[in-house]
């Protein structure tokens, strides 16, 4: 994890490739679920028949969709770590961008749908905790 920290105007400017970051990792974790379903069906399927006559092809395809689906989202979430930024909740899309505030680290709270980053929480409370964006926090300059 990153020791970085952000102010609230450098977390906004990250916001717009955030999204598609968390947009092409939703969406492959999504067909990774359908696939991994897919293909509990078939072996279901097997299982109640006692064998059968498999089409290869297609579900070789599949597998290969949800090869690609894994590596899409882990290179989705590594950039998105390497930013500094933490995923809180990938199924949401839900982001935390640490800040420091009168020598406090608190964390800027953002979700995937939201049109700006309104709120706030401390580093112990989580979503739940989420406050709104005071002055306190809007004044919050780069420490180092």
């Amino acid at each position: 994890m990153s020791d970085r920290t952000f102010t609230l105007d450098e977390a906004k400017m990250l916001l717009p490739v955030l999204a598609s970051l968390l947009r092409t990792a939703i969406a492959g974790k999504k067909l990774i679920e359908e696939v991994d379903a897919e293909m509990q069906e078939v072996a279901h399927q097997v299982f109640l028949r006692g064998g059968m006559y498999l089409d290869i092809v297609p579900l070789a395809r599949r597998k290969a969709e949800h090869e690609k689906a894994v590596q899409q989202v882990k290179d989705a979430l590594a950039e998105i770590d390497a930013t500094g930024v933490q995923v809180k909740d990938l199924d949401i899309g839900l982001l935390d961008f640490p800040c420091e505030v009168d020598g406090q680290i608190v964390l800027l709270c953002w979700k995937l749908g939201e049109a700006d980053i309104t709120h706030w929480h401390g580093v112990s409370e989580g979503f739940a905790g989420r406050k709104p964006i005071d002055g306190r926090i809007a004044r919050a300059k780069r420490s180092h």
